[in-house]
């Protein structure tokens, strides 16, 4: 289920928060990948400016999960946020995703043992005493056969309720997802894909976990999408005018677009302080907006034109 900022009846709105039965994500959650050794000061930057959700994973090929957890604790210290207020993602990455160099766990390990000093890693660079805990633990991406991606998640499964609320999954397919799905008894709480043209924009893996109450949660979603973010020549820029509507950028009038979709989080890896300033300020001042008189039926239009461009039905 999710909570949704007021709308008018019938029509499609963004959420204020995306409810699984396990675990709630936050509409931006703050991805922490190729931040380096400013890790610290970008993810204690974004929780001070207010936002609610982290993204991270045992990979140091892409991640400094131990900075991630350094900058939780500065800012708990500090009073900024409560530990309950906020949703702290990480990740086991297969052997396929990491560097061999430099990863939490020996190759030459079982698939058992690898997830375990992974989780056992990132318990202990997010430790946020005095109760440490993960919101949602993903499965990077799917292992070379559905069996083994089967028998990594239902290891996974066994940190659920606690240390683990929830289970998600990066980087899948619809079959993939679908045939994962029937044979756990612990179900996916998020999915976490690339949104852009290639895939179709996930129209269809959007539309199973909408059946399922699976959050989706997007990344790619302004590099991957240039095409919807250039101003069009002789067309409608329906971009251009929910950014004029709304006082904001195109950049932040799209990422509004893709959470008016229903269900959908996103991933926003800005290291400009200004820019988290203005996508959190571009959600408020949409919620704002949308109590105005008749700007129900303005956002729907706006929505039908956008799942039109990126190949989804209307209403």
């Amino acid at each position: 289920m999710a909570t949704s900022a007021s709308a008018p009846s019938g029509t499609t709105s963004i959420n204020t928060s995306y409810t699984n039965p396990l675990v709630q994500v936050p509409p931006f959650v703050y991805g922490t990948a190729w931040k380096k050794d400013r890790t610290t000061e970008l993810v204690f930057e974004a929780l001070r400016t207010g936002f609610k959700g982290l993204d991270t994973a045992a990979q140091p090929r892409h991640y400094r999960e131990d900075l991630v957890g350094a900058a939780v604790r500065k800012a708990l210290g500090d009073g900024i946020i409560k530990r309950e207020d906020i949703h702290i993602q990480t990740k086991y990455t297969p052997p396929s995703g990491q560097d061999p160099q430099n990863l939490p766990y020996s190759l030459t390990d079982p698939l058992e043992t690898q997830i375990r000093a992974s989780v056992a890693s990132s318990l202990k660079n997010l430790d946020t005493p005095p109760s440490t805990y993960i919101n949602t633990l993903f499965l990077h991406s799917p292992l070379s056969s559905l069996s083994l991606t089967i028998s990594a998640w239902k290891i996974m499964e066994s940190y659920v309720p606690h240390p683990i609320q929830a289970l998600g999954i990066s980087n899948i397919d619809l079959k993939s997802l679908s045939a994962l799905y029937d044979a756990v008894d612990r179900k996916p709480s998020v999915v976490q894909n690339r949104f852009y043209p290639s895939t179709h924009h996930d129209v269809l893996i959007r539309r199973f976990c909408a059946q399922h109450n699976i959050v989706y949660q997007s990344f790619w979603t302004l590099s991957g999408n240039p095409g919807l973010l250039r101003k069009p020549r002789g067309s409608r820029d329906v971009v251009g005018e929910v950014a004029q509507e709304l006082g904001t950028t195109r950049e932040v009038a799209l990422y509004l677009l893709v959470m008016g979709l229903g269900d959908v989080s996103v991933l926003n890896g800005t290291t400009n302080q200004g820019h988290m300033r203005d996508d959190l300020a571009g959600l408020e001042n949409w919620s704002e907006w949308n109590t105005r008189e008749g700007s129900g039926a303005r956002w729907k239009g706006w929505m039908d034109w956008f799942k039109a461009a990126i190949g989804q039905e209307r209403n």
